[in-house]
């Protein structure tokens, strides 16, 4: 008898249905909260060590309504977009002129690929002798952690721009200022808006350090101070808002990008 052959569950690069996609993300997430719950609330860790679901969110109720955690996730949020506007607006021009015009690149690219590597919790100290713990030391942060991110992978992407299209448009006639308007910034476009996806994501790394040192607000704050109470049900109510928000701003950005670039998405 002739065994019946069954399609593979999964083939490489094949899409998934966002029904499916849907389904997956929300089991990974149902699987992850029951195994953490049958860990704490079986007794196999000890609650001061990791909290259970059911007590972090008690105490996430508690931050909520009695203490003002919603002001901290407000500044927060405050402080991680305006450092990272603030990056973005200055990294896109410099980025794109790098990507189109080789002596630019030349010139700026070699202090950008060495500031790049200078991790941006280590400007902490000197931005506090600069600018004191206000605001400003914890925007510069930010902006020191995405800008030099920001404007190489933008670079690269513009540089990346197929030489087709640029012979092309030489052909047509197109200035080089017509060029950088009409084949190499559409043609990247859908790119960038990926790197500046990616690069807040980012953003929210540094924001936390900077508030662990010097703040008197925001989710770091929090976390510190209920690390010195070994508050772990706090602390980790304070890590899921971080990747709620997060989560929240990624598929912000998605939309806005398939809405803003849908040729991007043929062939995906």
């Amino acid at each position: 008898m002739r065994a019946t052959a069954y399609p593979p569950p999964m083939k490489p690069l094949h899409p998934v249905s966002p029904q499916a996609r849907l389904l997956l993300g929300i089991a990974f997430f149902v699987l992850f909260t029951a195994v953490w719950a049958a860990v704490t609330m079986g007794g196999y860790v000890s609650k001061t060590f990791l909290a259970d679901p059911i007590s972090m969110l008690k105490s996430g109720w508690v931050l909520l309504t009695q203490m003002d955690f919603a002001f901290d996730i407000g500044m927060t949020v405050w402080r991680v977009l305006g450092g990272f506007i603030i990056a973005a607006l200055l990294a896109l021009p410099l980025g794109v002129l790098m990507g189109a015009y080789k002596p630019v690149e030349a010139f700026f690219e070699p202090f950008v690929s060495f500031a790049r590597y200078l991790p941006a919790s280590a400007f902490i100290p000197l931005l506090m002798l600069w600018v004191g713990i206000g605001e400003t030391q914890k925007l510069a942060v930010i902006f020191i952690g995405s800008f030099f991110q920001l404007v190489l992978m933008i670079a690269v992407t513009v540089g990346n721009t197929r030489r087709d299209l640029v012979e092309a448009a030489y052909t047509l006639g197109c200035s080089h200022t017509g060029l950088l308007k009409r084949v190499l910034l559409p043609g990247a476009a859908p790119e960038i808006a990926e790197i500046l996806r990616m690069v807040l994501g980012w953003a929210w790394t540094y924001v936390i350090v900077a508030e662990l040192i010097g703040a008197s607000s925001g989710i770091g704050h929090m976390i510190t101070d209920s690390q010195a109470l070994l508050a772990t049900d706090q602390i980790i109510f304070g890590i899921i808002v971080i990747g709620l928000i997060g989560l929240v701003s990624d598929y912000a950005f998605k939309a806005a990008n398939r809405a803003l670039f849908p040729w991007a998405q043929l062939g995906r």
